[in-house]
């Protein structure tokens, strides 16, 4: 099969389309035809060895996937040949087969296609847990979420969106902040029209927000502290902006703030009953078409560096997708 390799750790151009041996299959495992794969910040961070996860080398880039299972291993009673899929593989995604543990499978919902399933997982669950679960985001209350255009940014403004907050989105181009309005953001903020702490007292009457969703570290994370309510939640996200911020505590104290850290994969692996029922409610949803994962670029596998790359290159709304026909 075709894959997407990585031998060696450091830039995208490390990677390699080769032709390896298909994987073997265990037992409570299925094989899937991979139709399409979801592209993720936590993809390039993995292939450079600064994500948290470091898989050992050889192996197959791409976290989450989706397509068809075409073969069963035994004691899986959960899915059948023939059926639908979404899954999470740590990682293998961009190859033609992969396979997963069967309790790491999820059907697709029905209004959903292959490349709209690839693009659901990651974002989602991120924006699902971070959000509701450690943010304990409530109807009515103001939420600043930054990066506000990319997949778990736009998961995030959509799922605010539905249980009734406030929301104010942030990202460094008009256009791509027009498809963040469209899904359900109050008000947006380009932050390369200078400081948005000013801009967010404003729109909040001076008062500040209750949850703050970031994703992106760095000088957003120290606005974001002058721009938070009494008792507001900081809900750390992840550090795309390249810098891990500090935090002096003394602030923390004077606003009565949380720093709240979030990692939904972890939570999943830590509370699979809790994970089971963030999964049934994010299906819900997506059954209910009330979830719209939003694909700005689809590349074949042979290009998945070039979606990669324009990942990194801030060029992606929503998601980018590989696909392997």
């Amino acid at each position: 099969m075709k894959a997407i390799v990585c031998r060696e750790l450091g830039p995208l151009s490390v990677l390699r389309l080769e032709d390896v041996p298909e994987p073997d299959l265990g037992a409570g495992q299925v094989r899937l035809k991979v139709n399409a794969t979801g592209i993720n910040f936590a993809d390039i961070l993995t292939v450079e060895g600064s994500y948290q996860h470091k898989p050992p080398l050889p192996f197959i880039a791409g976290f989450e996937t989706a397509g068809e299972v075409i073969e069963v291993g035994e004691s899986v009673g959960n899915v059948a040949l023939g059926d639908r899929v979404m899954a999470g593989v740590r990682p293998g995604g961009f190859a033609e087969q992969a396979v997963v543990d069967a309790r790491a499978v999820l059907p697709t919902p029905e209004k959903f296609d292959d490349i709209t399933a690839a693009a659901f997982r990651v974002g989602y669950n991120t924006a699902y847990h971070c959000l509701l679960h450690r943010g304990q985001l409530k109807a009515g209350e103001w939420a600043l979420i930054h990066s506000a255009t990319g997949g778990v940014g736009l998961a995030a403004v959509e799922l605010a969106k539905l249980h009734g907050a406030k929301i104010i989105a942030t990202g460094g181009d008009d256009t791509k902040l027009a498809v963040a309005r469209d899904y359900g953001a109050d008000h947006v903020i380009n932050y390369r029209n200078g400081e948005f702490r000013d801009q967010v007292k404003e729109i909040t009457g001076g008062r500040g927000v209750d949850v703050v969703y970031d994703s992106v570290g760095g000088d957003v994370f120290d606005q974001s502290l002058r721009c938070m309510a009494w008792h507001g939640r900081l809900v750390v996200v992840g550090f795309t902006s390249g810098r891990i911020p500090t935090l002096s505590a003394n602030y923390a104290l004077i606003k009565g703030l949380s720093i709240i850290g979030c990692r939904a994969g972890e939570f999943r692996r830590n509370d699979p009953e809790g994970g089971a029922r963030m999964d049934k409610d994010l299906l819900g949803l997506a059954n209910g078409g009330k979830l719209h994962p939003h694909v700005s670029h689809v590349v074949p596998l042979e290009r998945a560096v070039e979606g990669m790359q324009l990942l990194l290159d801030r060029k992606v709304i929503g998601k980018a997708v590989v696909t392997m026909g």
